[in-house]
C-alpha cells in the first residue's frame, strides 16, 4: 500500500527531507517504523527503538499498534515541550 510519511523537527533535519511517499507492506505504525529503521543510516538513527519518537496517523496522535490504511498520512516527530 502507499502511504505518505512526514518527518518533523530533529528527525527531519537528520533524515534530510520533510516527507516522502512510500510503498509499504507494514500493517501497523510500529511495523512501518521498523521498515524505516531497516533502511539503515539516518532513518535507523533517528527512529531507533529506545529513542523518544511520537507518531500521528492522519493528524491524530496514535500508538504503534494502530493499523495503517491505503493513502494514510503518517507523521514522526520527537516529543515537544511547552513554553
Amino acid at each position: 500500500m502507499k502511504v505518505n510519511v512526514k518527518y518533523f523537527a530533529s528527525i527531519r533535519e537528520s533524515i534530510g527531507t520533510g516527507s516522502e511517499a512510500l510503498d509499504t507492506t507494514a500493517a501497523t505504525l510500529g511495523a512501518l517504523r521498523d521498515e524505516l529503521i531497516a533502511r539503515g543510516g539516518a532513518h535507523a538513527e533517528s527512529l531507533a527503538r529506545g529513542r523518544a519518537v511520537r507518531v500521528a496517523l492522519n493528524q491524530v496522535m496514535s500508538d504503534e499498534v494502530t493499523p495503517l490504511s491505503e493513502g494514510a498520512e503518517v507523521a514522526f516527530f520527537p516529543p515537544v515541550t511547552g513554553g
